[in-house]
């Protein structure tokens, strides 16, 4: 019998439901261990408070004098909650926060005179090693500099006793070593583009804030079961384990009931979240087993980042209470539906405008029309770019596997927008007659006040899905950080809206097409040429995929091909033209995430290998030892007429060895093809061979380990079984 297995079968049963208290009415905590404005407003000077609130807004940098000031303040809200420590929080790219605790505990160096000190420059500026996180190639590891500067437009927060300050992470020559810094490089350039052809239609406007909302799916499964899977806790999937007879075949758990215990670390979760300013709205079982989701309310996608990456960590350490393992690996279990991160992303405007939601006029139209349009363009002209977005060693297990989009990306947009798109590319070329205006305004553009958020199903086979009021990017994987996607996303819209605000001017200019129409002039244009990413069938077909080869669109199935559109030579030129990247840190970035690729495969690979021949072996023989004397029992009893009586044991036992040899004989071969990997000389060389020549190993050892699986006494498996991981709640 598996001790560990089954001693953590007996924890996970005898669980009690751990008791979570109200804090009170969300509107009443929200926020309260936040140095949001209403915070501000009391610990700060007016002048200070200007200082922020300039900075926030308008990205007036904050002098070392006022620094002081605001940091005085932050440093009394702080300890008035029992706050004893700070920590610059950051996002390097390792796919996790950063933190590195101060206390604001000081002496003199006679240790005299203690004191609580926290000033400006501390608020500002701290400097991490930063050749100990992931750079490619950028820092020398023997040049360890590395600074994090303060986000304002991100508030501090407090987690337990410490005060967290929301920072961008570069090295000592500036370039970007994390992930928010091109995010906010991405977020002016499209503020910038988007209010310039915002001011077509509303000279008021002065600003464009894109906003984000994310769905974050999750597994929960029992602390001590995941601890007795090697595999879960070391790569964060079971890379060992037959299907349990019943998965999610039934439907019975997406939506259903929440269990009470899982329903009570949400409700603690939900405690914390509004504690910290976190949003969240939404929670629910989600279609696998033991699989839940939760979203937030939109917010501003800097925010909503911070958020979320946040959230993820959050999630952990309350889990931890509850006796729980959150899995947000893209794909933990095979045979039931892996986790996704919905991004739905959409741009508002300072005079309270959504402007990818339709109006009420036909003015408000057209300028819905001139985002939604020009968004899908960008989408077209850099489809390969959004795919290397979101490409991951874990999420290539989710893109393309029928429960998820497909690796090819295209947009949907739903029937009743594709009939407006073809009465606006039927309108005539250059000046428009007066009865031409009239019937475009009112019986094309002037149609859209009627559609509504569900004006048509929805396609779950869709990467990009257009839902009435916003695009939903769906392929980004649960694990990640949404700012790797909302960084390309934003960057290749701003773009775009740039070259459509030149091409419009120029109309203006030189044909003397009045506004209007110098505006359906090009959008016209453009709806002729997106029309290959325009998918509203199943993306899960293979005919779509042949489809899809016709209209030129990229199919990259594993991440070391889809990384390579990151340092073409339109993608560079993408980002050094809006000052996102330069093309050191693109170069970097790409090194970085083959390498992280290389890495993790490499990982798997060798659990696999240790799970194969010191758990799945060892028990193997030791249940075929069982069969092979009950075998000898039977002829010491029966003499020459116990292979009649034995056969089907005899059978077993060479079944038994069939796979053990195979699973031996596999692991050799993947750990020689690692040893080729291993010695290759580039980092792109040496992912492709992970990709190509170890992976496939890996379902080959799956396929005979499961199989020994389904042959041993249950009471010597060693590893918990799907069946248990999945519906012991």
């Amino acid at each position: 019998m598996s001790k560990v297995r089954f001693s953590a079968l007996d924890k996970a049963l005898s669980r009690e439901v751990i008791k979570v208290d109200e804090l009170g009415k969300k509107s009443e905590i929200f926020a309260t261990n936040v140095f949001n404005d209403k915070a501000m407003r009391k610990y700060l000077t007016s002048d200070a408070y200007k200082a922020v609130q300039d900075a926030i807004h308008n990205g007036t940098k904050i002098d070392r004098k006022m620094a002081d000031y605001v940091a005085n303040g932050m440093k009394e809200w702080a300890m008035s909650k029992g706050v004893t420590h700070y920590t610059h929080w950051f996002q390097p790219l390792t796919g996790s926060t950063a933190e590195k605790h101060d206390a604001f505990f000081e002496t003199f160096f006679d240790g005299s005179d203690p004191v609580e000190k926290f000033g400006g420059s501390q608020l500002a500026q701290q400097e991490p090693d930063a050749s100990s996180f992931p750079n490619g190639g950028i820092r020398n590891t023997f040049e360890a500099r590395g600074y994090t500067a303060w986000d304002p437009t991100s508030p501090a927060f407090i987690y337990g006793t410490t005060l967290c300050i929301p920072t961008v992470f570069v090295s000592y020559t500036g370039e970007a070593l994390d992930y928010k810094t091109p995010l906010l490089r991405a977020l002016h350039s499209i503020d910038d583009a988007a209010t310039s052809v915002a001011k077509y239609f509303d000279k008021n406007v002065t600003k464009v804030t894109p906003t984000l909302g994310w769905e974050q799916e999750y597994f929960l499964i029992d602390r001590s079961l995941a601890k007795s899977r090697p595999d879960l806790i070391l790569t964060g999937r079971t890379l060992l384990g037959h299907s349990s007879a019943k998965g999610q075949q039934l439907e019975d758990h997406y939506f259903g009931s929440i269990p009470t215990r899982v329903l009570n670390y949400m409700r603690d979760l939900e405690n914390e979240c509004m504690l910290l300013g976190i949003p969240v709205k939404t929670r629910h079982n989600e279609v696998a087993p033991s699989q839940f989701e939760l979203a937030p309310i939109f917010e501003e996608i800097n925010l909503a980042v911070d958020h979320n990456s946040l959230l993820m960590d959050v999630m952990q350490k309350v889990a931890e209470r509850h006796h729980f393992k959150v899995l947000f690996h893209e794909k933990p279990f095979k045979g039931v539906n892996g986790s996704g991160k919905h991004n739905n992303w959409s741009l508002a405007t300072d005079t309270g405008i959504n402007l990818l939601s339709p109006g009420k006029t036909p003015m408000s139209n057209l300028q819905f029309l001139t985002f939604f349009i020009n968004t899908i363009k960008a989408v077209q002209n850099h489809e390969a770019l959004l795919r290397a977005s979101i490409a991951s060693a874990s999420n290539d297990h989710r893109l393309g596997a029928n429960e998820a989009p497909p690796a090819i990306i295209s947009i949907f947009i739903g029937e009743q927008l594709t009939k407006v798109l073809e009465e606006l590319e039927g309108v005539s070329k250059g000046k428009l007659s007066p009865e031409e205006k009239t019937d475009l305004k009112l019986n094309v553009v002037g149609k859209l006040p009627d559609v509504l958020l569900d004006n048509t199903d929805r396609n779950r086979t869709s990467p990009f899905a257009f839902t009435g009021n916003k695009f939903e990017f769906r392929a980004v994987g649960s694990s990640a950080n949404c700012a790797n996607a909302m960084t390309t996303l934003n960057a290749i819209v701003a773009q775009q809206l740039i070259e459509f605000k030149k091409e419009v001017d120029a109309l203006i200019e030189n044909s003397g097409l009045k506004k209007d129409e110098a505006i359906f002039n090009v959008l016209r244009e453009y709806i002729k040429q997106t029309k290959k990413i325009l998918f509203e069938g199943d993306g899960y077909s293979e005919e779509w995929e042949k489809e899809a080869e016709k209209r030129g669109l990229s199919n990259f199935k594993t991440t070391p091909d889809a990384l390579k559109a990151k340092v073409s030579e339109n993608s560079v030129a993408l980002f050094e033209s809006l000052g996102i990247m330069n093309h050191v840190e693109i170069e970097a970035r790409y090194e970085i995430e083959l390498e992280e690729y290389a890495k993790k495969i490499q990982i798997e690979g060798r659990v696999l290998g240790d799970i194969a021949r010191n758990h799945v072996i060892p028990t193997a023989i030791k249940y075929q030892n069982t069969l092979i004397e009950n075998v000898k029992g039977l002829k010491d009893i029966f003499g020459a007429d116990y292979s009649k009586l034995a056969s089907e044991q005899i059978n077993l036992i060479k079944e038994i060895s069939h796979h053990i040899e195979a699973i031996n004989s596999k692991i050799d071969a993947m750990t020689e093809e690692r040893k080729k990997a291993n010695a290759l000389g580039s980092a792109e060389q040496m992912a492709h061979a992970y990709c190509n020549q170890v992976k496939p190993y890996f379902e080959e050892i799956r396929y005979h380990a499961d199989k020994l699986e389904l042959l041993i006494d249950d009471e010597m498996w060693t590893l918990t079984k799907y069946r248990e991981l999945l519906f012991i709640k």
